[in-house]
């Protein structure tokens, strides 16, 4: 591949990657609070809420990301509405990622022991002053390096929402590939840009286990 073709395909690959990054940005901030409403109303609420809680949770974690993106891409016409791509992937991706991110925090506030909201009570604090106060704190050093490792799987999901048209690095990298050929050459750097955003979360998290096993 001649310098100046490498340099057009790195261009186009670069502004692919900003719109994942963006995306994902996006899809992180709204998967965590779906996530974390879920799990709260699944731990706490009352049974009809823990009920949908738990329906929606095994829905999402039971179907491919695809269906869900396609559903709300091509669903919402059927309500007189329309979405644009980036929009359709934000909201597709928040809610499938959002439903895996709401059993890591589920988790995390089980593994809380029951005796501190025992304590909590008799010091006068409300459940809900217990949950912010005490429980929360101590959940989110739980939680972390597992869901730093679910926004890596959701960083790298990105890729799909290509699949409804959205521009970002996978589309970039389709695109010059359909143009010029040479699909070694263009994929590797699609691999290699997605390696670079992703490597650095993902030697942090093992850094942060041996930190905790120490």
């Amino acid at each position: 591949m001649s310098t100046e073709l490498l340099m057009a395909s790195l261009s186009t690959l670069l502004q692919g990657l900003l719109v994942t990054l963006l995306l994902s940005a996006c899809a992180i901030a709204g998967g965590t609070l779906i996530g974390l409403l879920a799990a709260v109303l699944r731990t706490f609420g009352p049974w009809g809420t823990t009920a949908v809680a738990r329906l929606y949770t095994e829905l999402f974690r039971g179907t491919p990301i695809l269906i869900t993106l396609m559903f709300i891409y091509f669903g919402v016409s059927y309500f007189g509405y329309s979405i644009n791509e980036f929009a359709a992937g934000v909201v597709g991706m928040s809610i499938y990622q959002g439903a895996y991110i709401s059993e890591i925090f589920r988790s995390g506030i089980e593994a809380v022991p029951k005796g501190q909201w025992e304590v909590s009570q008799i010091l006068g604090l409300t459940r809900t002053q217990t949950f912010f106060s005490v429980v929360l704190p101590q959940t989110r050093k739980i939680v972390l390096p597992p869901l730093v490792g679910q926004y890596l799987s959701l960083i790298k999901d990105t890729s799909i929402v290509s699949m409804i048209g959205l521009s970002e690095l996978m589309r970039g990298g389709q695109g010059i590939v359909d143009r010029i050929g040479r699909p070694i050459e263009i994929y590797g750097l699609v691999a290699l840009l997605y390696f670079i955003v992703c490597f650095p979360l993902s030697q942090w998290v093992r850094h942060h286990d041996r930190r905790s096993l120490s």
